[in-house]
């Protein structure tokens, strides 16, 4: 008893210690000894055990930590450590995804009464008192009481303080700073302490489509999961669907909660429904919106091996080799997709709120890498204009290192010409067919011939 007391004092201290730098843990328990000897072998016997997971809980409880518990599973267990390293570090590391309990079935797992949950701020209906002090926060570079307080009016649905609190920092300071209050409250809204792991995300994936056929949304979305291509602590359901990237940029912050909740709760979002694929391939890119669960959560376990919190990683360090391994991953994949789907090109998985950023920085990019390729789009652009709803389409022809570009409707009408020699051109001539591909239909015959 003497010895079973002095573990759980070691981790009660402990948990003292760490906890004001916790927002949430994942405890486990065991139902029996062969179970613990399965996972934790060597570990103390079971009743010590569970006892420092009990007495850990209401330590860190009492500091305003969230406490997730699994109840440990031998069979889940070895199925998931097949084909994994046999390390103590990796048994650590196992969560059991689909059966983890927080909130009242968490603690009864650990035969403990739930402490009660803590009450919800509340709102008075004058909006300008709060929409006050939420600037007052945004304007000290307050991040924690303004992501509090961002996150409780966000809960509260209340839209009516979001809209007069940019108003009032623009009638103060200007458009700009607006904007940036709203890009930090869309950030806000897009990321919560919400789902499974406690922490979920919306996130995009924006695609520069192609012209003719655009793809199926559902199997790039498919594809790119079941590539390989995310870390493991990181799970993406993306939807069925293109969206539009003007629709992503119109949403309110209150919007984009509700996207999250709805694609929590496995729901389409009213606020984002598909757009029209043809119109989206016109335009030049759609995009998929997903849900990313963190499961990156910090283990008890590691903790009490450690005796402290890991160190958080630095801002500036270098990129890991599993990174590089990851990047180059998803580069091969992009170029795969660009074969097949026939000239698309994915971007990269973005926060929602990053969508216009992101098509922006690929534009510049190509347009810096590739030269005329925005001339490009704009010809293109402009013969659209001229269809009048009819589909354009473009002859290549290549002219020694010059090429021209016909431009006609699916139906045979000509509509506009122009040569680029091949210093202005973004590849040698007989490659850039593929490059413009992404935005319009390219034909070998002129059509109608």
């Amino acid at each position: 008893m003497p010895e079973n007391e002095d573990r759980v004092g070691q981790a009660v201290a402990l948990a003292q210690d760490v906890g004001e730098d916790l927002d949430s843990v994942l405890l486990t328990t065991y139902p029996d000894a062969e179970t613990l000897d399965t996972l934790r072998p060597g570990a103390p016997d079971l009743a010590t055990v569970n006892a420092v997971t009990r007495a850990v809980a209401q330590a860190l409880a009492a500091q305003g930590v969230e406490i997730f518990v699994q109840v440990a599973d031998r069979a889940a267990f070895r199925r998931w450590m097949q084909g994994r390293e046999d390390t103590p570090a990796m048994r650590r590391a196992w969560i059991d995804r689909g059966r983890l309990l927080r909130g009242a079935p968490a603690f009864r797992a650990l035969g403990l009464e739930a402490p009660p949950a803590p009450r919800p701020p509340g709102f008075g209906k004058a909006p300008g008192p709060i929409a006050d002090r939420l600037l007052t926060a945004f304007e000290a570079e307050d991040g924690g009481a303004f992501d509090d307080l961002a996150q409780a009016l966000l809960a509260a649905e209340r839209q009516d303080v979001l809209d007069l609190a940019l108003r009032k920092i623009a009638a103060r300071h200007g458009d700009e700073a607006a904007e940036e209050l709203e890009d930090t409250l869309l950030a806000a809204a897009e990321a919560a302490r919400l789902g499974p792991s406690g922490w979920a995300q919306v996130v995009a994936l924006p695609v520069a489509l192609p012209a003719a056929r655009p793809p199926d949304a559902g199997a790039m979305g498919e594809s790119l999961v079941a590539a390989g291509l995310l870390p493991d602590s990181l799970e993406v359901r993306f939807l069925p669907g293109w969206r539009s990237p003007d629709a992503v940029a119109e949403l309110s912050p209150l919007a984009v909660r509700r996207i999250l909740l709805d694609l929590l709760a496995g729901a389409e979002p009213a606020d984002l429904p598909p757009g029209d694929t043809d119109q989206l391939a016109q335009r030049g890119f759609g995009v998929l919106v997903g849900l990313q669960v963190d499961w990156s959560l910090p283990i008890w376990d590691d903790i009490a091996e450690a005796g402290d919190l890991p160190p958080e990683p630095e801002e500036d360090a270098a990129e890991t080799p599993e990174e590089a391994q990851r990047a180059e991953m998803f580069d091969r994949w992009r170029g795969a997709t660009f074969e097949t789907c026939e000239g698309c090109v994915p971007l990269a998985i973005v926060p929602l709120s990053e969508v216009d950023a992101e098509i922006a920085d690929f534009m510049e990019e190509a347009g810096g890498q590739t030269g005329s390729l925005t001339e490009i789009r704009d010809f293109v652009a402009m013969a659209r204009d001229e269809a009048r709803g009819e589909e354009v389409v473009c002859r290549p022809e290549v002219l020694g290192d010059a090429l021209e570009l016909s431009l006609y409707t699916a139906g045979g009408r000509f509509l506009d010409s122009m040569t680029l020699s091949g210093d202005r051109l973004p590849a040698p001539a007989e490659e850039v067919p593929r490059l413009i591909e992404a935005f319009v239909r390219v034909v070998r015959d002129t059509p109608g011939n």
